[in-house]
């Protein structure tokens, strides 16, 4: 139990992302309410499951969950507002399409979701948990469909952007993916405001030359 609150007395959520570091893609925001009584053995952060395990829980989440949704914010909207904003818009659009609202948001991580984030809709309270998804099962059931369904997409954007190894690496900035970013150039599924995304620009001659101060 976590000091501040006794969670028998509220509606809770957990609420988590996936793909936040990612050079390519969407960030994904999962929330999830759990019933008092549940049967998810295994039930952990979705980094420390393997894949097979992560879609097996994922189903059953699906079955179990007072109610899920999900929220997205693509590529595109990472360079517009920057990657911590869209993640706060993915995370309140995950709030705003649960069939029933919850009194209590434990979200991931040490910030809460901004109330522009939530639209009108008032009345949440927020606790930022560090770790969450270790330590707080509706969290990590949120981590999970995050993850399971950006995971699913960027093996399906494979097929429309082959050769960049999307459904290997879902979008990290694994060796290969850097290597097909610098023989294909970005696509349009790229964060083009990611280092590493586009190419640096080389300095000029000239500027090289010049002394400090000229």
């Amino acid at each position: 139990m976590l000091p501040g609150f006794d969670g028998n007395d509220l509606l809770t959520a957990g609420i988590d992302e996936a793909g936040r570091g990612c050079l390519s893609g969407p960030v994904v925001a999962g929330a999830v309410i759990l019933p008092a009584q549940y049967n998810l053995p295994g039930l952990t952060d979705s980094k420390k499951l393997d894949e097979a395990t992560r879609d097996r829980l994922a189903e059953e989440i699906r079955k179990q969950a007072v109610c899920w949704a999900l929220g997205v914010s693509r590529a595109q909207v990472v360079d517009q507002i920057n990657i911590l904003q869209a993640t706060f818009r993915a995370m309140g659009r995950s709030v705003l399409h649960l069939k029933v609202k919850p009194q209590l948001l434990l979200v991931d991580g040490n910030k809460t979701i901004p109330p522009a984030h939530l639209g009108k809709v008032s009345g949440f309270r927020q606790e930022a948990i560090v770790k969450g998804d270790l330590k707080i099962p509706a969290i990590s059931a949120a981590s999970i469909l995050a993850k399971t369904f950006r995971d699913s997409l960027m093996v399906r954007l494979e097929k429309r952007y082959p050769g960049y190894g999307f459904a290997v690496h879902k979008g990290y900035g694994t060796k290969a993916h850097m290597e097909a970013l610098k023989e294909l150039g970005p696509c349009a599924i790229h964060r083009m405001t990611f280092k590493g995304v586009l190419p640096e620009k080389k300095k000029c001659r000239q500027e090289c030359m010049c002394l400090p101060g000229m």
